[in-house]
């Protein structure tokens, strides 16, 4: 087998089947990024999403005993919405972050890495190989850069000179000897910007993220939010771009190239209100094909309540009253008393009141008196 030619024949192929950048790597350790999240984990800075070892996330060779090359892709989606709905008072609405748009992701690289492994075994039968989106044990970054897909910025993003940061990652790590491809050059330079920007300081330096003040992090957590990261929540639902929207590299970057990337806009923006009462079943119907309801309602709905009180959207009173005396989850009731707090009219305040003379959950009346004490400033 000619691997110089055949290499050429699957990057024909990944066009044909549409991938927008291929690239290979070897699957040498990556010691730089072994000791790199040994660090991280020492800080305390990762998310606990994370899958694997570092060592197993560090080292192919675990994942695939043979392996010699990982094959890097990536996926353009857009950076713009057609047709986006305003939000307006009495009709706010929440916002998801641009890599929840259209379809999960994860499905469609997967399904991208499928055909091309079913190429590459229909010419080299012997061939063996592990594909992964984002859930896998492998970095997508630290791949995708070893692959020259792009540099890794100071954003803790893969920047594609074609296609700025806005690409989605998967990798297929495989036992063939491909040539690998060179790296791209790091070129944020002097710029900071993302760094200076990041709304809760997450960004602790350029390529360093402390996960655990990540909003995009944060939007997916289950308990109650801590009050530091509230204000700075704004209308997000799931996710944060403002490390990629600030980014000069990403300036009028927006590419259309898949259909299944394509935003409905009630959904990628939807109205807030009747998130609050939308059930398992309608949540699923409605959210179930986009990347950012892997987390189930709950978080998706406390972030709502908490973006009706940044707007302090009176519109929602009732229904937050609703949701704090009813409703069987703590995080919920005590978020809804916080959010009419904020809102803070008379009839909010004097919901809370009554409430809490009833509440039994420690963490509910405490919430509860922090929505009162919007009373007093």
């Amino acid at each position: 087998m000619d691997f110089h030619q055949f290499k050429e024949e699957v990057i024909a192929y990944s066009k044909e089947i549409g991938i927008d950048k291929i690239g290979f790597a070897s699957a040498d350790v990556f010691g730089e990024l072994k000791a790199r999240l040994q660090r991280q984990q020492a800080l305390g800075y990762q998310s606990g999403f994370e899958k694997g070892t570092v060592e197993e996330r560090s080292e192919p060779e675990r994942l695939l005993p043979e392996a010699q090359t990982i094959i890097s892709i990536a996926l353009a989606y857009p950076s713009k919405m057609k047709n986006a709905p305003k939000s307006k008072k009495g009709e706010r609405r929440g916002v998801f972050a641009r890599a929840s748009w259209g379809r999960d992701y994860h499905d469609v690289l997967r399904e991208k890495l499928n055909l091309l492994g079913a190429y590459i075994k229909e010419h080299v039968p012997e061939a063996e190989f592990k594909s992964m989106v984002d859930t896998g044990e492998l970095s997508d970054r630290a791949v995708a850069e070893r692959a020259g897909i792009g540099f890794s910025g100071k954003n803790c993003a893969i920047i594609t000179p074609e296609y700025g940061s806005y690409v989605y990652l998967g990798e297929m790590v495989t036992n063939l000897p491909f040539a690998p491809d060179d790296p791209v050059e790091d070129s944020c330079g002097d710029c900071n910007i993302c760094v200076d920007t990041c709304p809760t300081d997450a960004l602790v330096q350029g390529g360093q993220l402390n996960a655990q003040r990540c909003i995009a992090f944060l939007t997916q957590t289950k308990d109650f939010l801590a009050e530091e990261y509230r204000t700075k929540l704004g209308n997000r639902l799931y996710g944060c771009d403002t490390c990629q929207t600030v980014c000069p590299k990403n300036k009028k970057k927006d590419f259309h190239n898949h259909e299944e990337f394509e935003p409905d806009p009630e959904i990628a923006k939807p109205k807030l209100i009747p998130l609050l009462s939308i059930s398992n079943r309608e949540f699923k119907e409605q959210f179930g094909s986009i990347s950012g309801s892997w987390r189930g309602k709950k978080p998706i709905q406390r972030n709502a309540i908490l973006a009706l009180g940044h707007y302090r959207e009176e519109a929602a009173v009732d229904e937050l009253i609703r949701l704090m005396k009813n409703d069987p989850r703590p995080v919920i009731r005590g978020t809804a008393a916080y959010s009419l707090g904020k809102i803070g009219t008379v009839d909010c305040f004097r919901a809370i009141e009554e409430a809490q003379a009833v509440e039994e959950d420690e963490q509910v009346v405490f919430e509860m008196k922090k929505g009162l004490q919007f009373q007093e400033r």
